[in-house]
């Protein structure tokens, strides 16, 4: 696999999870995480899920959903690909906004931060092994997440 490949198939994989999470596919999500954990710092502490199962509880426990949907739009942007030298390893750095919509709640930006992002190449996919969520800037989360959220 060619450096321009590794890069394609990483921000693809990047993209592939706004696009889930934005349809309500969490047991999707759950799976781009199988192998992986998914963290988010939320003040001073660091809140972990590992694995499939883990994944998709906190989506479905979390995120409002209508008819199914969340009526968000995941937009992710500023995607820093490092292949390691080995080939079969990588990190990226990323941008995320979230905006929503509901009929009594104006589109607006509800939450931004960024994604630090692990990947390993299994068998010629890359896969997650660590996402790391930092939300840098908080907005109206009241028709997004669900009591606390750990994002």
């Amino acid at each position: 696999m060619t450096l321009g490949d590794a890069h394609h198939a990483i921000t693809t994989l990047v993209a592939r999870y706004a696009e889930l999470v934005d349809s309500g596919a969490f047991p999707a999500v759950g799976d781009l995480f199988a192998d992986a954990t998914f963290r988010a710092v939320v003040g001073s502490e660091v809140h972990t899920r590992r694995g499939a199962d883990e994944v998709r509880e906190q989506f479905e426990t979390m995120v409002q959903t209508f008819d199914g949907i969340p009526s968000t739009k995941h937009v992710t942007t500023n995607t820093i690909v490092e292949v390691g030298d080995d080939g079969v390893s990588a990190t990226a750095r990323s941008y995320f906004t979230v905006l929503q919509v509901r009929p009594d709640f104006p589109l607006q930006v509800v939450i931004a931060g960024r994604y630090h992002d692990t990947f390993a190449c299994v068998d010629g996919t890359w896969r997650f092994t660590d996402r790391l969520v930092y939300s840098d800037l908080v907005g109206d989360l009241s028709r997004h997440l669900r009591g606390r959220p750990l994002i």
